[in-house]
């Protein structure tokens, strides 16, 4: 696997993104969802879509692609004057990148219908459509974000209750789960895992409120933050208005993914009470004290590298370069169509400055290596433009164990740090020095989270079971 494809195999693919909004009027709850996905992009580039609730009745529209691509504005103007909307932005952790895997999932039931949108991964989504399916219930997807929404639309026909059907349905989900849900009626519920595996956050203004992945999605669609939804809390958001919120779930233990920091959101974002942008700037300092080095510049890997980059030169005083142009015209997964091009793929998307690097000690500052497959070909390319030393620096850890809670690392046999030793990844590499940052300097860089940090990744050491069944039952 070569270029473009395999820079993807070896960077961490973003987590989805998910938007509510309800108005205190029927208006551009469409149209302000559609922004706030704009906003949540970089966590999902393969599909996206849009669920509007109005005169009890839901309009979903989505596609495969970018936001612009999945809902051109031929596709907006089909959506009504609405006062409520949820959307979401994909990449696939489990399901094929199809049409019918992408999010909003709209559930009918007897007596209405939900729209609900996901970010994270349910271990125990087999069980539940299991059971689901052997009570005459029909899947179409492949995802098991299809389960959920129709796990939950059970539990509302069976509660007769909308509320109450969506916390009962989210006491049976094992893993990772920030939700959305939509009713037809306009209400919507906000979930998040007990843990709190994955982010979400609230807004307001003077017309409505808003829930997002990231808090840069409400900034970019003019509501305040307010404040994050807490693991295992419900949130009932009606008419404009926060009508309850509710702490319904109990977890093992409280665990927020540390590479939401390292790479997944928006340096802009602040997330649990921490800035992205200033835990990557710890994260260069904390780099720049483990592993200090003699050189003339610092350059950042665009895009989660360029903070930390900044901190390792701060803590240093080596100054920064721009030591690449980003070819920001090719898409995060375009697949380039002949051999040759696929070959030069990266040296397409990622071109050294020759005049930063030229004859100088570069310090190369990247947020991982997963499975190697590109970071050996990023090294050669600024040696190739003059660089005297290369030494490369990583802010995350070396990945030693797979991720149980959406994010795509892939099999712990193709964990580059599971195959080699440091000081052979570092040959492997072609850098003169590689260090990358410790889990305790990991840990401190981000101390600013109100919530404890999940490095299951790294350590092996994971929040709960990976695999369980349900507790109660779904009869």
């Amino acid at each position: 696997m070569n270029g473009c494809k395999q820079r993807e195999q070896d960077a961490l693919r973003e987590e989805c993104g998910v938007f509510g909004v309800s108005l205190q009027k029927e208006g551009e709850a469409a149209g302000l969802c559609y922004n706030g996905l704009l906003a949540l992009q970089h966590r999902g580039q393969e599909g996206a879509g849009i669920a509007a609730a109005r005169d009890n009745a839901l309009c979903c529209r989505k596609g495969l692609g970018l936001v612009t691509e999945a809902l051109s504005p031929q596709v907006m103007e089909e959506f009504p004057g609405a006062a409520q909307a949820i959307g979401h932005v994909r990449y696939s952790t489990t399901g094929a990148n199809t049409v019918g895997n992408v999010q909003p999932f709209v559930t009918e039931f007897l007596t209405g219908r939900i729209a609900t949108a996901h970010n994270g991964n349910v271990v125990n989504a087999r069980e539940i459509r299991e059971k689901l399916t052997s009570f005459g219930l029909e899947f179409t997807a492949t995802s098991d974000s299809e389960v959920v929404s129709s796990l939950i639309a059970y539990k509302v026909m069976r509660a007769k209750d909308f509320v109450t059907g969506v916390k009962e349905a989210c006491r049976l989900l094992r893993g990772a789960f920030s939700l959305v849900v939509l009713s037809g009626d306009g209400r919507m519920v906000a979930v998040r895992d007990p843990n709190g595996f994955r982010p979400l956050c609230l807004g307001e203004n003077g017309s409505g409120v808003a829930v997002a992945s990231e808090s840069c999605a409400l900034d970019s669609c003019g509501f305040r933050f307010l404040r994050d939804v807490k693991p295992g809390e419900a949130v009932l958001l009606e008419n404009g208005r926060i009508l309850h919120s509710e702490l319904c779930l109990q977890g093992p233990r409280k665990s927020m993914c540390v590479f939401e920091y390292v790479y997944f959101s928006r340096p802009d974002s602040v997330l649990d009470g921490q800035s992205v942008y200033e835990a990557r700037l710890h994260m260069g300092r904390m780099l720049a004290r483990e592993h200090p080095v003699e050189a003339d510049v610092v350059c950042g890997v665009p895009d989660s590298g360029l903070e930390a980059a900044m901190g390792y030169s701060l803590e240093s005083g080596i100054p920064t370069a721009t030591g690449f142009v980003k070819n920001r015209y090719i898409g995060r997964s375009f697949i380039f169509p002949t051999q040759a091009q696929r070959e030069h793929a990266v040296d397409l998307k990622l071109n050294p400055l020759r005049a930063a690097v030229a004859g100088k000690r570069v310090v190369l500052v990247d947020d991982s290596i997963v499975r190697g497959t590109t970071c050996d070909r990023i090294v050669a390319a600024v040696r190739r433009a003059g660089a005297k030393e290369v030494h490369l620096r990583i802010s995350s850890p070396p990945f030693r164990h797979t991720c149980y809670y959406g994010t795509d690392i892939g099999s712990e046999e193709n964990l580059i740090a599971n195959q080699l030793s440091i000081s052979d990844i570092e040959k492997k590499t072609g850098a003169d020095t590689l260090g990358y940052i410790s889990v305790e300097g990991l840990l401190e860089a981000c101390g600013e989270c109100g919530l404890p940090l999940c490095t299951g990744c790294f350590t092996g050491d994971y929040p709960g079971p990976v695999e369980e069944a349900p507790k109660d039952s779904l009869e």
